[in-house]
């Protein structure tokens, strides 16, 4: 079986994409979480606050995942049975 090759620029495409997200969510979770610029330590809070955003944004990405693949089994699934390809009696 042939392996699926990815072509340079659409490496270069989805790097550009990651990089993008981590940027978005490294801002927000930011913005959210560090509150003292009085001193360069990171206090515990803004640490705690830091790793539970990005928790949050991982286990939604990873559930908004789930859910699309599962539309797309329904989705093929219907497309199936309405060509006439499941369910029917033998």
């Amino acid at each position: 079986m042939a392996a699926v090759q990815v072509s340079e620029s659409d490496q270069i495409k989805q790097f550009k994409e990651f990089l993008g997200t981590y940027n978005k969510v490294t801002e927000n979770c930011f913005m959210d979480c560090v509150k003292d610029f009085t001193t360069r330590e990171v206090k515990a809070e803004e640490s705690s606050c830091s790793e539970s955003c990005l928790q949050k944004y991982l286990k939604m990405t990873q559930r908004i995942s789930m859910r699309f693949q599962e539309y797309h089994i329904q989705q093929n699934e219907a497309l199936a049975a309405k060509a006439g390809l499941l369910g029917q009696p033998r």
